[in-house]
């Protein structure tokens, strides 16, 4: 779907100028809140992190060969379900709300080394540098673009519109999908090395090899983070603290799967040809990004633990916005689009999710969907009559 049609050249570039307006305002008046904001999420993360740990580690003390009051299952599950379910939420925070937020420069303008986009690193087994790349300059560049964003190709695995060409293959969508959620942060990692390059002979293992070894010098830090030391510490209780790592990083796998998917592949979200973007004004591009984006309802905490990416529209408007300013433009910016008559796609969690999973299963089989993707293209539309 490309842009509407009743966009003329004047409403883009009016379009453009309105949201350029709302950015500069709300830019020019970052100061001491936003500060306040930011520092003390890090605190809270920090502490709920240390805490987790801590909370995991006292649950050995209820495990039944004790043998004293306290000791038993009925203690022991509930108490390391709790630091499990924390340490969980503290990554979820880490990455989303924080270190996805500080990597697309958030909070340079403070010039505090420790908030910096160019030093920040993550608690992810992907360099953030090289996320930074894939993520940052592709994605946030080429959003929803076939061809140039690989996002929007299913992360290299899964087909996610009508417009990709089906294989045989994709009769496994609702599986690799499931295990894409799983393993997300792995999947993130590995799509940086763009592995289908070499099997497809476009680059070698030589041209990525500088990259992997970045990589491979990552994951290796994060193995040894969460799956040897911490469990050490557990000395022979080592494979009970190792699990509930394991644990954590599924939940915030899930989580982010989650918020991600609900940002650019529910129904009626836009998707573009490389033609489209051919010679794309700066107004193109915002117009561009607000129709290939999808905004999750929910409450204050919910944005909070969603990174704000539930404001997935704002964050692609203004992907270097501080993040607690997009509740406050998202109205502004709903508005414009009732003016301009631009779709604003934004619903309840259960509806984003719901027709992304729906998306998932469909496009496991041949054929072009108009209930997901709108009227087919006219070479298709001739092709079908």
């Amino acid at each position: 779907m490309p842009i509407p049609a009743h966009m003329t050249l004047d409403d883009i570039n009016a379009f453009g100028r309105d949201v350029e307006a709302i950015r500069n305002e709300v830019m020019d008046s970052r100061g001491e809140r936003d500060a306040r904001y930011i520092y003390r999420l890090i605190k809270v993360q920090r502490s709920m992190s240390l805490a987790s740990r801590l909370i995991i580690y006292a649950s050995l003390a209820f495990l039944p060969q004790w043998g004293h009051a306290l000791a038993g299952w009925a203690f022991f599950w509930p108490v390391i379900a709790l630091g499990t379910l924390m340490l969980g939420i503290a990554k979820i925070l880490e990455n989303m709300e924080i270190g996805h937020n500080i990597s697309h420069a958030q909070w340079d303008w403070l010039h505090d080394p420790a908030v910096q986009s160019g030093s920040w690193e993550w608690d992810h087994v992907c360099p953030s540098d090289q996320w930074k790349h894939s993520h940052n300059v592709k994605h946030h560049t080429w959003t929803n673009v076939f061809g140039k964003d690989a996002d929007v190709a299913g992360y290299g695995l899964l087909r996610l519109f009508s417009n990709q060409r089906w294989k045989p293959f994709n009769l496994g969508n609702p599986l690799w999908a499931l295990l894409l959620a799983i393993f997300f942060e792995w999947g993130i990692a590995i799509q940086e090395l763009e592995l289908g390059r070499i099997a497809s002979g476009r680059a070698t293992w030589k041209s990525i090899r500088p990259m992997w070894l970045k990589t491979r010098e990552k994951i290796l830090r994060q193995v040894l983070k969460d799956y040897i030391l911490f469990p050490l510490l557990a000395g022979p209780f080592f494979l009970i603290v190792l699990g509930a790592n394991v644990v954590a990083n599924i939940i915030r796998n899930l989580w982010t799967y989650l918020i991600i998917f609900c940002g650019h592949f529910p129904m009626d979200v836009h998707v573009f040809t490389r033609d489209e973007v051919e010679n794309e004004t700066r107004a193109h591009w915002y117009v561009r990004q607000l129709l290939g984006s999808c905004n999750i309802n929910g409450g204050k905490l919910f944005h909070i633990m969603s990174g704000n990416l539930s404001h997935q529209i704002e964050h692609h408007l203004f992907p270097d916005m501080p993040s607690n300013r997009y509740p406050e433009v998202a109205p502004r910016i709903r508005a414009l689009c009732a003016r301009y008559r631009l779709p604003y796609n934004t619903g309840s969690l259960t509806r984003q999710f719901g027709t992304t999973v729906l998306r998932i299963l469909r496009m496991s089989f041949p054929g072009y969907s108009p209930m997901l993707d709108g009227p087919p293209p006219p070479r298709r539309a001739r092709a079908a009559a």
